[in-house]
């Protein structure tokens, strides 16, 4: 399905990106995964480029790298997230959450739009979140980022859909990961739970065979679109 594609997943040493470059592996695809640490040393068959995407100067060093690479799929998902009251809301973490969140999916789809107009083919996938649909108390900065990833979003399909290029937004809900895990605890998930109508936690997989999915040669009408995948939980 994805056989002599090049992907290129950010933030894809754990959890959902993890997930998703190997599914994009097991379909085909040669797979690029970063992480913010120089080495990683379980790149199960991946080839790995560390690179922090809070620093700018490093981002558009990486960018210029993509532009060499030409990958056909691009898959941003390296986020951070800080929760805290609006009102004391640092503007260095305010503007730490834009960059890694914002910034790189913007610079990094601009380094790969070129080599996919050649091609007259390719796929970007932004993965957002629940909280770039809805929001609540404490979500300000990470909200802010996520809204702005769907109108990008928005406006890139709309511009580049004409060269065979579908760029898309999937924002999960409660997935369960290390990290969710980490940061509810279990009587946290139990809370969550009662508020997902499907009653459960999502997995990985089912973020990564969606992502792959959109990512493929399947699709090929479906663009501009932000699409939840959370149990029903956006909709109640």
């Amino acid at each position: 399905m994805l056989s002599g594609k090049v992907a290129l997943v950010t933030g894809g040493t754990r959890g959902i990106g993890k997930a998703i470059a190997l599914e994009l592996q097991n379909k085909g695809a040669s797979v690029i995964i970063t992480g913010t640490k120089s080495i990683f040393e379980s790149t199960e068959g991946y080839q790995y480029i560390g690179v922090d995407f809070s620093n700018r100067e490093a981002t558009m060093e990486f960018a210029n790298k993509v532009k060499n690479i030409k990958p056909d799929i691009l898959i941003n998902n390296a986020g951070i997230n800080k929760i805290g009251a609006f009102a004391e809301i640092s503007l260095e973490d305010f503007d730490q959450i834009q960059q890694v969140n914002q910034y790189a999916p913007f610079i990094l789809s601009q380094a790969v739009i070129p080599g996919m107009k050649e091609k007259k083919w390719g796929r970007i996938v932004n993965i957002s979140s629940i909280w770039g649909k809805i929001s609540k108390e404490y979500r300000a900065s990470y909200s802010v980022s996520k809204f702005a990833l769907d109108g990008m979003t928005s406006a890139l399909s709309a511009e580049v859909a004409q060269y065979g290029i579908l760029a898309n937004c999937v924002s999960p809900g409660f997935i369960d990961t290390e990290l969710t895990r980490s940061i509810l605890g279990d009587d946290g998930i139990d809370r969550v739970v009662s508020q997902v109508p499907a009653k459960r936690l999502g997995g990985v997989d089912e973020i990564a065979k969606f992502v792959a999915w959109l990512s493929s040669v399947e699709n090929t009408y479906i663009t501009g679109q932000n699409i939840a995948i959370d149990g029903g939980f956006t909709r109640v």
